[in-house]
């Protein structure tokens, strides 16, 4: 059998990985917030008595994109886009802090603040419980304040601050849920120097054009490699065709 049989086929199994991740990027082209993934290749050899000038590739993965995204103004008062480097944190689904740049934000019917999925958005001291019936402004800060309606601004009501952390990116990891998390898993400490824009939401960062022309480079890799494998075949069946008449 043809030895480059080996490549062709692990390159194949991995190509179709990084298709699903270049498409993922793409589907998420109007997520709020969002960091296109990054995938790479190496190859490895493999390390055997029987096999020792072969080798097979590997799908590494390199993380995310973290270059900064335009913003779009929605003009909603609990809406926040964070300027440069910085993180928003939520409360993940197992009562962990996450971070997240997804900043259209909404409360429950508590007055919980949370973000559109559901996930508690937290202070220094916890969730956030926002008054009934009150304007609420969200300061460059993340500080948040409430007007009861019909008052005047000589009545604001101070309610706590949002939690903006800046890790340093190496030890961000993203998981399942789409939510980044530190690698040792320890919470990150507020940075005062995070800023936010009220009124206004950050878009992802994923270019369309380079996710399209992506896919297309990824679909001719990989027809490529179905090529090689087809190859193989047809020359171990006329070896196996010469090596019989002989």
């Amino acid at each position: 059998m043809n030895k480059y049989i080996y490549t062709a086929a692990a390159s194949g199994n991995q190509t179709m990985d990084q298709m699903a991740t270049a498409t993922n990027n793409v589907a998420n082209l109007t997520t709020d917030g969002f960091r296109a993934q990054l995938d790479s290749f190496r190859a490895v050899p493999v390390v055997s008595k029987d096999l020792p000038v072969q080798a097979f590739v590997v799908d590494a993965t390199v993380g995310a994109d973290f270059s900064p995204a335009t913003s779009h103004k929605t003009d909603r008062n609990l809406d926040v886009a964070l300027q440069g480097k910085g993180w928003l944190v939520v409360q993940d689904s197992k009562g962990r802090e996450a971070y997240t740049r997804a900043g259209s934000l909404k409360t429950d019917p508590n007055g919980l603040l949370q973000t559109q999925h559901g996930l508690y958005v937290l202070s220094d001291a916890g969730p956030i419980t926002l008054p009934p019936d009150e304007s609420v402004t969200i300061g460059k800060d993340g500080t948040i304040s409430t007007i009861p309606v019909g008052n005047n601004v000589a009545n604001t009501n101070l309610i706590g601050r949002l939690k903006l952390v800046n890790p340093p990116e190496n030890n961000l990891v993203r998981g399942d849920d789409g939510l980044f998390r530190t690698k040792n898993g320890v919470a990150a400490e507020t940075d005062p120097n995070v800023t936010v824009v009220s009124g206004a939401v950050e878009d992802s960062n994923v270019n369309a054009v380079k996710g399209l022309v992506d896919i297309i480079a990824l679909s001719e890799k990989f027809a490529v490699n179905m090529k090689l494998l087809t190859s193989a075949q047809m020359n171990d069946e006329k070896a196996s065709t010469v090596i019989s008449r002989n």
